[in-house]
């Protein structure tokens, strides 16, 4: 298959029923470092920053089919922009109305995002759940499903404890997952499941025992090299056999089109600098 660069009609997604949520970047910058990509004196090109966001915006609704909620960005919160980090969002496991598992963040620059994202899931219906005040947990960049297990990236943003509270909250096992290197300090930065058995992952952002949980628990563990791990390769979005991803991941791209997948290679180098790409850029509400 070729790579895709985005455009042109649906993909056959006329019946696409996943929904995702995101937040444009009116008061994107970099206002604090809270990450070794972060930088202030570097800063971000605003202009291009809404381009690349307005090229996802368009890839993903138009081109694929994807309803995409929008979030009221707030000034002075500047990485609401990205919104994997809000919570995390359970579906209606017992008839319920589903539930949003709300980010509890490590850092207090970022805690004022909560209140906004609590009062837009209330207002559509969805049970709150707060992380008890001693555990932090960041969401979806840490919270991410291969089938019907869920997989948690610990000990640089979110709590290891998280994991059995998540797992009491959600009857199901949790499996922990101990990142070490502060380049990928969320999971969803070098974990990217594609269906319910591939997941792409850099080895070396987890520790070896961790390493060893991956490869025991997932049918097919891909891993994947450091530059294209570095090129934020991993923080991508997939939907059925598409996948948006950074551009310039060319070995990675290769290997995913050899996998029957199509790739649509995206510029997002004004989010990298503040150590986000494509998957958090957006946070799935619903995929019914």
């Amino acid at each position: 298959m070729d790579a895709s660069g985005g455009g042109g009609d649906h993909l056959g997604f006329e019946h696409n029923m996943t929904t995702f949520l995101t937040c444009s970047p009116d008061h994107y910058g970099i206002l604090y470092e809270i990450n070794p990509w972060m930088s202030k004196s570097r800063g971000v090109d605003s202009n291009k920053a809404r381009q690349q966001w307005d090229s996802l915006y368009k890839l993903l609704t138009e081109t694929l089919g994807i309803t995409v909620e929008k979030l009221s960005p707030v000034q002075g919160l500047p990485d609401m922009v990205f919104t994997a980090n809000a919570g995390l969002v359970v579906g209606n496991l017992a008839g319920d109305a589903p539930r949003f598992f709300m980010s509890r963040f490590r850092h207090d620059v970022r805690q004022g995002e909560c209140l906004h994202y609590e009062k837009w899931f209330c207002m559509r219906g969805f049970q709150i759940e707060v992380p008890p005040p001693n555990i932090y947990f960041e969401g979806e960049g840490d919270a991410l499903w291969v089938g019907e297990k869920l997989f948690l990236g610990c000990q640089i943003r979110t709590d290891s404890v998280a994991a059995p509270w998540l797992a009491e909250r959600l009857n199901r096992r949790v499996y922990p997952l101990g990142l070490v290197d502060p380049r990928f300090y969320h999971l969803d930065t070098c974990f990217c499941p594609l269906d319910n058995k591939r997941v792409l992952y850099y080895p070396n952002a987890f520790s070896p025992s961790s390493q060893k949980i991956i490869k025991e628990m997932i049918p097919c563990p891909m891993p994947i090299e450091k530059a294209d791990a570095l090129n934020f390769g991993a923080n991508a979005i997939v939907v059925q056999n598409h996948l948006v991803l950074n551009a310039g991941c060319t070995n990675l791209s290769k290997t995913l089109m050899d996998e029957g997948l199509t790739v649509h290679p995206i510029d997002l180098s004004e989010f990298i600098k503040a150590g986000g790409s494509a998957k958090c850029l957006i946070l799935k509400i619903s995929d019914v």
